[in-house]
């Protein structure tokens, strides 16, 4: 099967959606700011002395998600708003054979995918309701674990990311891109000048 691979986050999305939906949350419940605290321990201890694994300090910084009260009701109203922050040359494209596997939570993306036509989602599976993470992150290697998970019998004709941790993925396909703002450059320079 012909599939065009994509990841979503300041790809197909002009900025990053975990950290633009947590600002929409702050915005109506600023008590929020309650977890500010524990989500900078968990960011040093991870980022800074290397001592946590990425999905225990993510798992910190969704805890907010505790204080949500209509989870599905939230992420239908982020996206109403924020729906314009998907990037133009990609809204002109044919989303059919489309699968984007990203590293944010499956719940914030579905509904977004679901209403421009992608033919799968593949994002990490995070409890909405704790934050908490069902598995590994989606992201560097274990996105082609995953997709593989999904399919076996496929052709990765095109694939797209702002991000070389998506090296793996790139791979797989004919043609990969960097995609730097609305700019699409070949993964293959980009790749040379940034070693």
């Amino acid at each position: 099967m012909k599939i065009i691979a994509y990841d979503f986050d300041k790809t197909v999305y002009d900025g990053d959606s975990s950290i633009n939906f947590y600002k929409y949350c702050l915005k109506r419940k600023p008590s929020i700011l309650k977890y500010i605290p524990i989500q900078l321990y968990a960011t040093v201890m991870h980022y800074g002395l290397k001592k946590w694994p990425k999905v225990k300090m993510k798992e910190k910084y969704f805890m907010f998600l505790r204080d949500i009260p209509n989870i599905e009701e939230w992420v239908n109203d982020y996206w109403k708003i924020h729906k314009s922050k998907l990037k133009g040359w990609y809204m002109q494209k044919d989303h059919q054979i489309d699968i984007i596997i990203s590293a944010s939570p499956e719940f914030l993306l579905t509904s977004i995918c679901k209403e421009i036509g992608v033919k799968k989602l593949i994002a990490s599976k995070v409890d909405a309701k704790t934050g908490k993470f069902d598995g590994e992150n989606c992201y560097g290697e274990e996105k082609v674990v995953r997709l593989n998970e999904y399919m076996s019998d496929y052709e990765m004709a095109e694939f797209y990311s702002d991000s070389l941790s998506d090296t793996p993925l790139a791979r797989l396909a004919k043609k990969s891109y960097i995609v730097i703002g609305d700019r699409l450059v070949d993964w293959k320079e980009y790749e040379e000048k940034h070693k």
